[in-house]
């Protein structure tokens, strides 16, 4: 067995794994084009303990009487693999694999051909059950290429490096404070956060100029000076999590005035954020 600490391995590094057949199934079509976006990259690696390329060694099809939750036009199949690399993960994975997953059939009930496939595959250890992994989603392995891993090992970097931003879960607290001159101010929005640390948004007013905004993940005041860059673990934190429509029971500044231009502040912010799209 091989035992490593690092939560980030590298490509070249080979290591040993199984993939269990207690597994949710997951579903890919290793065929198609790469369509992930970066949030669909970024979903499965932050759902994931585990990310490892594989190589598929065979296919057989599991009995329809045991998969009655399989959806309709799709098959179950065990898949058995070779590990090839482990790309994200600290536990302890042997070179032969298996899983479970659901795949799309043809017009002659024939799933796609993965046999000598490379495939990207995200999963969990299965506690009790050494050499067994869970699939993370019904599409949480995808075809290996190159390209994918480029797009994918930053994401990978930054989910392992030890000041990763934690996920977003809402919004806890906007207010606006003005400045003792005309046109200056702050607004800070404090941020909810899976793991209960500190994060949050300021964003400063100055006379003459365009709001500027920045994003803090510990107990510092933002450094307001720009937002994250696009297609980084912040901006996915913040573009991806952050509420359109604020909940009842935040917490916001007292007079109407200063509501209205914390509320303004929040809005340009989900603005130059931008859209997230996602298309699993």
């Amino acid at each position: 067995m091989i035992r490593s600490g690092l939560r980030l391995a590298t490509a070249a590094s080979i290591a040993l794994a199984t993939v269990g057949l207690s597994a949710t199934p997951a579903q890919a079509q290793p065929g198609a084009p790469l369509a992930e976006s970066y949030a669909d990259l970024a979903d499965l690696a932050d759902s994931a303990t585990m990310v490892v390329h594989v190589t598929v060694r065979g296919v057989a099809r599991v009995n329809p009487e045991r998969a009655r939750d399989v959806l309709p036009g799709q098959g179950r199949f065990y898949v058995k693999g070779k590990t090839r690399a482990l790309l994200f993960g600290s536990e302890a994975i042997g070179d032969s694999l298996a899983w479970l997953v659901d795949l799309p059939l043809d017009a002659r009930g024939k799933p796609p051909a993965l046999k000598k496939r490379d495939l990207i595959v995200f999963a969990r250890a299965v506690p009790g059950r050494p050499g067994e992994l869970q699939l993370v989603d019904r599409d949480s392995q995808i075809p290996f290429s190159e390209a994918s891993l480029a797009r994918l090992r930053p994401i990978l970097a930054e989910l392992a490096a030890p000041d990763a931003p934690p996920p977003i879960t809402g919004v806890r607290e906007i207010i606006h404070v003005p400045g003792n001159l005309a046109g200056t101010g702050e607004t800070q929005v404090f941020l909810a956060t899976g793991d209960g640390s500190a994060a949050s948004i300021t964003v400063r007013h100055e006379p003459g100029r365009q709001p500027i905004w920045g994003v803090s993940f510990s107990e510092l005041v933002a450094q307001a000076d720009r937002g994250p860059p696009r297609e980084t673990l912040a901006w996915y934190r913040l573009a991806c999590f952050l509420p359109n429509t604020l909940r009842p029971g935040v917490n916001l500044s007292a007079s109407a005035m200063d509501r209205q231009q914390a509320l303004s502040d929040y809005r340009m912010v989900l603005g130059e954020l931008g859209a997230c799209p996602r298309n699993r």
